[in-house]
């Protein structure tokens, strides 16, 4: 059986050597993060953690939507990704936090909203960690699942493909967002992006 600390190490491994290169391989994606953003309905003031932020991508457009009241924080496993986020300048856009999405530092129902790009798939124990990210949102909160490109798409470019088995796909996804916490509100998986948007259950 795999420890936490062997999926850790994989993660880290995985995500620490393409830290360095990740935004010059994915140029473009810039819009679409900004797009899903925009799909979480913040406000002025609001209160979001980029889970899994990588190089902060989404920091920026975070920030853009919750103003200079709000607070923004991203975190991420994999120093190497926060580290290209500084030198992106993005750590200006939001409090970077080295952490387990799986155990956040953070109170109990203390953010209105959580992004999350990409994290899915590499969630170890899912039903688990999005109860965590449950936790940590108020009810009537938001979770945005964001990839800038489909799963369809996302098979293609990495030589596989898809599976019933999927994580992402509908029928998988709305029964364990349910087990967790959460109330699959809107479901889209297009060439151009995917976009699973949840609503905290009370």
């Amino acid at each position: 059986m795999r420890s936490m600390s062997d999926d850790h190490t994989q993660v880290q491994e995985f995500f620490g050597a393409r830290a360095a290169d990740w935004d010059t391989r994915f140029p473009d994606d810039g819009p679409v993060y900004a797009a899903a953003v925009a799909e979480l309905g913040l406000r002025e003031g609001s209160r979001v953690l980029d889970a899994g932020c990588g190089t902060g991508r989404a920091l920026t457009p975070l920030r853009a939507a919750v103003g200079a009241s709000g607070v923004v924080v991203g975190a991420d496993l994999t120093p190497a990704m926060l580290q290209a986020a500084v030198r992106a300048g993005r750590d200006h856009a939001g409090r970077l936090l080295l952490t387990d999405v799986a155990a956040l530092p953070l109170r109990d129902e203390s953010l209105d909203a959580v992004f999350a790009a990409g994290l899915i798939a590499h969630l170890p124990r899912p039903a688990e960690n999005l109860r965590e990210l449950a936790r940590v949102v108020r009810p009537g909160g938001v979770l945005a699942l964001f990839h800038p490109i489909g799963r369809a798409a996302l098979a293609a470019r990495q030589g596989r493909q898809l599976t019933p088995q999927d994580l992402r796909a509908e029928p998988n996804l709305r029964p364990l967002l349910a087990g967790s916490g959460w109330r699959l509100t809107s479901y889209v998986d297009e060439d151009t992006r995917f976009l699973a948007v949840a609503v905290r259950e009370g």
